[in-house]
């Protein structure tokens, strides 16, 4: 068994079909030969830097520059990349308040499975004999659409080598924050014009705009039943005017968005600030059965340019796609 400190790192670890850097780490250097010791609770790739002596945040934060002190060093460089920008997606990531399963695949190609419940939701007692109300499921007629997003990093590592890695942090960061709202905005297409399988959004109060009130909210809960109503999505503007209703101004719902931030409805549904939405339109969902997300792999980096410091142009991107599971559980509510 390899120990931390003698593992040979290369370039061609980025390359072993489905699985990450780290975990082709973790292979070689497993984390549970480190219990009880001081290594305890750091997983293989902190060991490596730990191993090279590679400070990426905090106090006395190395620069870039360190990254490349030896070919095994400069090996480390593109997962630390990966690394910052998949903590600015999970910073900026509104996703996890909208999907209810994440499936990952090695292709590119997915076709995911829709549900048809016989007769309405709510059902009488079976007699003696008679048969049970049967639910079909069966795979959509059409693939899930995949989307690549990500940003192109262009700069020279002439400019980036004495820079400290806290600051580049912050950069790599506010990709993956564009990241993760790129994939936001896919997730909203999808909840609202479907995934390609005939299942758009369903329009409340028989397609007609309703005006925005406390009773429209109210009537918005009702009619996603048998559906919870835990989840709205809506544009800026929108968002506003929900939030000048009324009921949203009393004393306890004025204490937590002052105090805290936190939008919360009358009805005890989060309130989703998306501002990529349409004016006067409002998503509701039940977010624990509305939607899938499919990943092709993890985040990808062009690691033999960051590895060989040919950093003019190195992508950074994800693929990932949605589909709609019981399509009845998000509806569209249009506002005048």
């Amino acid at each position: 068994m390899a120990f931390y400190d003698t593992v040979r790192l290369e370039k061609g670890m980025y390359n072993t079909p489905g699985k990450s850097f780290t975990q082709v780490l973790e292979e070689l250097d497993p984390s549970a030969s480190y219990e009880n010791t001081e290594f305890a609770g750091l997983d293989a790739y902190q060991r490596q830097l730990k191993r090279f002596d590679i400070k990426v945040g905090g106090r006395g934060s190395d620069v870039v520059e360190k990254f490349f002190q030896s070919t095994d060093s400069a090996a480390l460089f593109p997962e630390y990349v990966a690394r910052a920008v998949t903590q600015g997606m999970e910073s900026a990531n509104i996703l996890p308040n909208l999907v209810a399963t994440v499936t990952k695949i090695d292709g590119m190609d997915y076709r995911t499975i829709t549900s048809e419940p016989e007769g309405e939701h709510y059902f009488p007692p079976v007699a003696e004999l008679a048969s049970l109300p049967q639910t079909t499921v069966k795979t959509q007629n059409n693939l899930v659409k995949m989307n690549k997003r990500g940003r192109m990093l262009v700069t020279s590592y002439e400019a980036l080598r004495f820079q400290k890695l806290d600051l580049f942090t912050v950069v790599l960061r506010q990709i993956g924050a564009y990241i993760a709202r790129a994939q936001a905005q896919d997730a909203v297409g999808v909840l609202l014009n479907g995934d390609g399988n005939n299942n758009p959004a369903e329009e409340m109060n028989g397609g007609s705009p309703a005006a925005l009130s406390y009773d429209s909210l109210v009537k918005m809960w009702a009619g996603l039943a048998p559906f919870e109503l835990n989840t709205m999505l809506a544009g800026t503007e929108t968002v506003k005017s929900v939030l000048n209703l009324t009921e949203m101004k009393d004393a306890q719902a004025g204490l937590n968005f002052q105090g805290t931030g936190q939008m919360v409805t009358p009805i005890g549904a989060a309130l989703i600030h998306v501002p990529t939405m349409a004016d006067k339109v409002i998503v509701a969902m039940d977010k624990t059965c509305a939607l899938e997300m499919v990943q092709a792999g993890e985040l990808m980096t062009d690691y033999d340019k960051l590895i060989d410091r040919q950093l003019e142009r190195a992508s950074i991107s994800a693929v990932t796609g949605f589909a709609k599971i019981f399509s009845d559980a998000s509806k569209k509510l249009t506002i005048s």
